[in-house]
């Protein structure tokens, strides 16, 4: 809203600090901080009065007796909040991938309200049905694949070279297109171009294909990135302390791709107008940390499905649009790594569970679980169970390993944009 008002009205004294793009993303982060503590701290005693908390934890599994029932929860519509205001006020409106980003926290905040209510109000601990988030994840996943494609103004320049003549910058950019070419870590000089995987089909076919499976991959990375913050949200403050430092991450890769200065210095595509991105994400990170404000350990709100989903879809939809979706895996490895653990140790223990014997590669999951959870702890529930990985038997309270993932995501997200020039 300001940004249009300041350009249309552009004759008040300071109104051209809007322009930029650096002062707009830091007033974003900061508002989107102070909304988040405040209204954090409203919110809470609102959920308090109105009884509304968490009734689904077990207090027993953990060692150290953390009390979590009676906390409240749905504290990610805080996050929402404190991510659209600043957005509205000082984001560029007519901005293809601010619209993108709006929308995906808007569908995804919307997905994850659903199933919280369900789980609290309707005291159903299954909460939504897993269809429904899927299809809810699917169907966020062809919109913006759809919209990359088709939209007229989602372009980029392949290669950018600056110099500098007479003290003026010069720019030289190959041509803008359309295209289905994505970053490729530690490869210089070179994008991973995904009509070329299919080559076979000849020249006219292959492109569309090419499409077709970006779009496909698009919907791929939003749902894996969504369901694997929402099981990283398992500890206070572990969800939004990982996803702060992976948003910090994509705002530098955000603005690198949008300035051309930096393009060509790391080489890799020129997206015009997604440094806009630089805005929203900001206003995301500044939402994170004014909510650890709250959810810190001891945790006094709980950001439920409304929080994780919509969390995960965001670093997902920003990867895919400034085409850095090859390098989710290693930024996003900890929601990786929780997802990873999940799966097989579902799909062992069914395998194996006909024999009497089942077999946990881990404790307990996801992952975070195994470290303050005890063999003892498991075997009095599954006695007949076998555990492959123990692991010591020094249990860890839960402030040690939200801090120790934490780390490990910082490292992840350092060397995710060292990739940029290990090349």
């Amino acid at each position: 809203m300001f940004y249009h008002l300041f350009s249309t009205f552009n004759n008040f004294p300071g109104s051209g600090l809007i322009q930029y793009i650096s002062f707009r993303a830091i007033v974003a982060g900061v508002l989107a901080l102070f909304i988040s503590v405040y209204l954090g701290g409203w919110f809470i005693g609102y959920l308090r009065r109105k009884n509304i908390s968490e009734q689904q934890r077990d207090e027993k599994t953990d060692p150290f007796g953390v009390q979590k029932k009676g906390v409240p929860t749905m504290g990610g519509i805080v996050i929402i909040f404190s991510i659209l205001i600043p957005c509205l006020l000082i984001g560029k409106l007519s901005n293809v991938y601010m619209i993108l980003m709006l929308l995906t926290t808007v569908i995804l905040g919307a997905l994850g309200f659903a199933d919280d209510y369900i789980k609290t109000f309707k005291h159903n601990k299954e909460g939504l049905n897993g269809w429904v988030k899927i299809i809810g994840q699917v169907t966020l996943g062809l919109i913006v694949g759809l919209t990359l494609r088709y939209s007229p103004v989602t372009v980029m320049n392949e290669r950018v070279d600056t110099r500098i003549e007479n003290n003026v910058t010069i720019v030289e950019k190959s041509p803008e297109v359309k295209s289905t070419q994505t970053t490729i870590p530690f490869v210089k000089h070179h994008n991973c171009n995904y009509a070329e995987l299919f080559s076979w089909l000849g020249p006219d076919w292959k492109y569309r294909a090419g499409w077709i499976f970006f779009v496909l991959l698009t919907v791929l990375v939003v749902a894996a990135v969504s369901n694997g913050a929402n099981l990283n949200d398992g500890m206070d403050g572990m969800c939004a302390g990982n996803s702060a430092i992976i948003g910090v991450a994509l705002i530098a890769l955000a603005y690198i791709s949008g300035n051309t200065v930096f393009a060509d210095y790391f080489d890799v595509m020129y997206i015009p107008g997604s440094e806009e991105l630089t805005v929203f994400l900001a206003a995301f990170v500044g939402a994170l940390v004014g909510f650890l404000w709250w959810n810190g350990f001891p945790a006094q709100i709980f950001m439920g499905d409304t929080g994780s989903l919509t969390i995960g879809g965001i670093i997902g939809v920003s990867a895919v649009i400034i085409h850095k979706e090859l390098l989710v895996p290693i930024l996003c490895g900890v929601f990786l790594m929780e997802s990873v653990s999940v799966i097989l140790q579902t799909q062992v223990y069914k395998f194996t569970k006909k024999s009497g014997h089942p077999i946990r590669i881990w404790k307990r999951t996801p992952i975070h679980d195994h470290f303050r959870t005890s063999v003892e702890q498991v075997l009095s529930r599954d006695p007949n169970c076998i555990i492959k990985m123990k692991g010591s038997k020094d249990l860890h309270h839960e402030t040690k390993i939200v801090l120790r993932f934490c780390i490990v995501t910082l490292l992840l997200a350092a060397f995710t944009i060292l990739t940029l020039k290990i090349r």
